[in-house]
């Protein structure tokens, strides 16, 4: 199933009730100080969805990922996302492919992403940033998202960040979010967070507060 083209067409629909559901979480970010020194995972769905504390209990996380934000949405809210991070992984991107007409131009989302970027080293010019790949979904998007990518790839080199290539770690031959990793072409499974989890792990190894142990470190589950 071309699920792309569904969202195409039902999530500029859904737009409506997802900002009512994310400006509570806003809200809710907006009305809790973050303590500095974490590192902060910055996104949508996919971060929101995810159990950085439990998969890291080494870092001090703080999860700031909303369901349904694109770059305009996360740029506008950096001020209840950075306080002296010791670190930020940011993954966004992906909504505005599928969202209003005018979010679309590739260019476009590259240079929202770059701000965010600047955004945050304004805010934490010390900080590591970790610009993430958008994920891949189905092969109707592929060409578009790898094209995208490309140009994270040079937003992160301009704006002395880093980029993380998670196509090789979450892509099928097709150019596909595998399928293992996904129900929906879109999220993640279990084993998807842990395929990026892995890939992250070593990038985020040095800002451990304490000693990692294999049989301390919990990591997502293998199956569904």
């Amino acid at each position: 199933m071309n699920t792309d083209r569904i969202y195409l067409v039902l999530v500029p629909l859904l737009r409506p009730v997802t900002t009512t559901a994310a400006r509570r979480r806003r809200e809710q970010f907006e009305g809790t100080p973050l303590p500095p020194g974490r590192v902060v995972f910055l996104g949508d769905s996919i971060t929101a969805g995810g159990l950085w504390e439990c998969w890291f209990p080494e870092l001090p996380t703080c999860n700031r990922g909303i369901n349904g934000d694109t770059t305009e949405d996360v740029a506008r809210r950096l001020g209840s996302a950075i306080n002296e991070p010791a670190a930020v992984s940011l993954l966004i991107g992906t909504n505005d492919l599928h969202g209003s007409r005018r979010l679309h131009d590739l260019d476009g989302i590259a240079r929202r992403a770059r701000d965010i970027v600047a955004g945050i080293r304004r805010r934490a010019p010390e900080t590591t940033v970790i610009l993430n790949s958008v994920l891949p979904r189905t092969p109707h998007f592929a060409p578009r998202i790898q094209s995208l990518n490309e140009r994270y790839r040079q937003v992160a080199a301009e704006t002395d960040s880093t980029y993380l290539d998670l196509w090789p770690a979450l892509a099928d031959a097709r150019g596909a979010l595998r399928r293992e990793y996904t129900v929906d072409n879109l999220h993640l499974t279990p084993p998807g967070y842990r395929a990026w989890s892995d890939v992250l792990r070593p990038h985020l190894a040095p800002f451990a507060v304490v000693p990692a142990h294999p049989t301390q470190t919990a990591r997502p589950a293998s199956t569904t």
